[in-house]
């Protein structure tokens, strides 16, 4: 399966990237409201919307709370390809842990890791403001606004759920899903370097730690039914077996027609 030209990969019948099938009405939502707010700040009229949903220090400060959540859905950026290649990636992988969480556990997801990271944000930069007497930069949380966020989110929870898939960079290089996980990380620490936005780099990095967390318990629990029931199947085989030889049966795969094993 290929997306984009980029990268391809076995991850089941969802397909990399979900170019295949229709798309996830809850991910056409978000990817709407991001840009949504992209396109409202550019505007002198309705640059109050996206600027007041953004996380900022009023949420200590002056008690915007509902910022824990809204920064998440507000897209940021300058009018470039860049943020419709953010989106991109936004859709890219949200339809395949859509299609393996469903509906319900999707929003879930979300509804811990968003506020989650947040939180490790906010409380990064009052402990800097405590310790230093001032902001490192004069833009906290920029690293984490809007559809990066969800970027981290996303691209760490798909190398989760799909952490045994064979990705394909550039149709050459095989990598692990898995190895995705630090995507985000590296990613934001290279940001990082250049915007000394320390807050908003705890919270990507508490945005990948909560979204691995609290997937990695589902992922378990799968691969202990599959061991289990492989077991099951081994064992059922081998008592068959035993039956057969003990009663003399001759067990043939498969006839010559297709239609499945015998028993003579």
């Amino acid at each position: 399966m290929r997306s984009a030209g980029q990268f391809q990969a076995r991850v089941g019948s969802a397909g990399f990237g979900g170019l295949s099938g229709r798309p996830p009405r809850d991910l056409v939502a978000v990817l709407v409201a991001l840009f949504a707010g992209f396109a409202l700040q550019f505007f002198e009229s309705t640059a109050i919307i996206p600027a007041t949903l953004r996380l900022t220090p009023a949420v200590w400060r002056s008690g915007f709370v509902w910022q824990l959540g809204t920064y998440a859905f507000s897209g940021v950026g300058g009018p470039s390809l860049w943020f419709l290649l953010e989106l991109f990636i936004v859709y890219w992988f949200g339809a395949d842990v859509h299609a393996r969480l469903g509906r319900r556990r999707f929003w879930g997801l979300l509804a811990r890791a968003v506020p989650g990271a947040a939180l490790v944000a906010v409380a990064t930069q009052i402990a800097l403001e405590a310790v230093t007497g001032q902001s490192l930069t004069p833009v906290p949380f920029q690293l984490m606004q809007g559809q990066r966020v969800l970027m981290t989110i996303l691209v760490a929870s798909f190398a989760t759920v799909y952490r045994d898939a064979t990705i394909l960079a550039f149709f050459v290089l095989p990598l692990r899903a898995r190895w995705f996980v630090w995507l985000g990380i590296v990613v934001g620490f290279v940001a990082y370097l250049g915007t000394k936005d320390l807050s908003g780099f705890a919270g990507i990095c508490g945005a990948t730690a909560i979204s691995v967390l609290a997937l990695s318990g589902r992922v378990a629990k799968s691969r202990m039914r599959t061991r289990w029931l492989e077991w099951r199947r081994s064992h059922l085989t081998r008592k068959l077996d035993r039956l057969a030889r003990k009663r003399g049966l001759r067990v043939v795969d498969r006839d010559d027609d297709g239609r499945g094993p015998t028993i003579h």
